[in-house]
């Protein structure tokens, strides 16, 4: 449908007005004679598009003009010049409203675009640094594992051969476990630089995480800690790496463990949520203060002594990597709660990528 020029859309009420005026004298010129009607008339209909005239003159420079002024600037700032202005900024109407809020809404966008490309350029070289880093990380903990593995064997040698009643037994079961708990942190380290992609298996969930709460268990002996385990029944076999899974569900067991400072229970449910498989991982431990919630994920950010910060950001990436999410919620007090949520189908996992 064609439009109106906004010219005539103006003009068209004038018009109406003074045509209606016209007809107005012609009826009342009836009793004139007709030299007289006649000059009424043309000095009417002259006066008329006189009237028209200084209308549209007037509206081209008050309204007219503007607009094509922000018109082509709207184009110049479509363009990606975000220095364009105004000129009727500074008019005192309703048009030089117009066009200084309209300068201030491209500055405001210049001064947006200024200050993402000052974080990308940050969150680039920080990435680069990270990088560097990762690559460094991930040489040393390969040269590291070598020689750790030798002193492990070493150790195993030397406790076998000590007496059954030495004291020095205890020692060594201690120093087998600290070499364990390097060896982890070198696993963590390798897997965090050098990612290995899923490899999706079509797999029972609940073997996957009645797996990862019987490892669990065996950490959690020395400690009056429950671990419960509530199977569903109603899920399907979902395509996901049990191998990877397990790892995640592992570390979040082991980490609800170690929140509980005396007596308590972790609780890990199998079933569905918003459309995706769940795994919730629960704990009455201490909880996560408000502060520190959304910085979990983060690569080598730790409250634990003895923590490498490495466990959830790889956790996080294992479950993005299947399409997934990882939420969190927790209250100071009175413990966490985890949900892995995992694509039912291999439609969400094409949707996800």
């Amino acid at each position: 449908m064609p439009r109106l020029k906004w010219q005539l859309k103006a003009i068209l009420p004038a018009a109406f007005v003074l045509f209606n005026g016209l007809l107005m004298f012609l009826l009342a010129t009836v009793s004139f004679g007709v030299s007289e009607r006649n000059v009424v008339i043309a000095v009417a209909g002259s006066g008329a598009v006189a009237i028209c005239a200084s209308l549209l003159i007037g509206l081209a420079l008050t309204v007219g003009r503007p607009m094509l002024d922000l018109q082509r600037t709207i184009g110049r700032v479509r363009e990606g010049d975000l220095h364009a202005t105004v000129d009727f900024a500074d008019r005192n109407d309703e048009i030089g409203d117009l066009g200084r809020n309209f300068n201030e809404m491209v500055r405001e966008l210049r001064d947006s675009r200024e200050e993402i490309q000052r974080l990308h350029k940050t969150q680039m070289s920080r990435a680069e640094h990270l990088a560097t880093l990762g690559e460094l990380a991930a040489g040393l903990a390969h040269e590291i594992r070598n020689p750790l593995a030798g002193i492990a064997g070493v150790i195993d040698i030397i406790g076998r051969d000590l007496p059954e009643h030495s004291p020095a037994r205890g020692v060594f079961k201690e120093v087998r476990s600290e070499v364990q708990h390097i060896n982890r942190i070198l696993t963590d380290l390798l897997e965090t630089a050098r990612p290995k992609p899923p490899q999706f298996r079509a797999a029972n969930l609940n073997a996957t995480a009645e797996h990862a709460v019987m490892f669990a268990q065996q950490q959690a002996l020395s400690k009056p800690i429950k671990i419960a385990l509530l199977k569903t029944d109603n899920l399907p076999t979902i395509m996901h790496d049990a191998g990877q899974i397990h790892q995640v569900l592992l570390n979040l067991l082991l980490n609800g463990i170690q929140a509980i400072e005396d007596a308590g229970e972790v609780h890990v449910q199998v079933g569905r949520e918003d459309g995706f498989a769940s795994v919730t991982v629960s704990d009455t431990g201490r909880g996560i203060p408000p502060e520190n919630l959304s910085n979990i994920f983060r690569p080598f950010y730790t409250t634990k002594g003895h923590g490498t910060g490495l466990g959830l950001s790889l956790a996080k990436r294992i479950v993005e990597d299947h399409g997934g999410r990882l939420e969190v919620t927790s209250e100071v007090g009175r413990g966490s709660r985890f949900v892995i949520l995992l694509p039912l189908t291999a439609s969400q996992h094409a949707g996800a990528s």
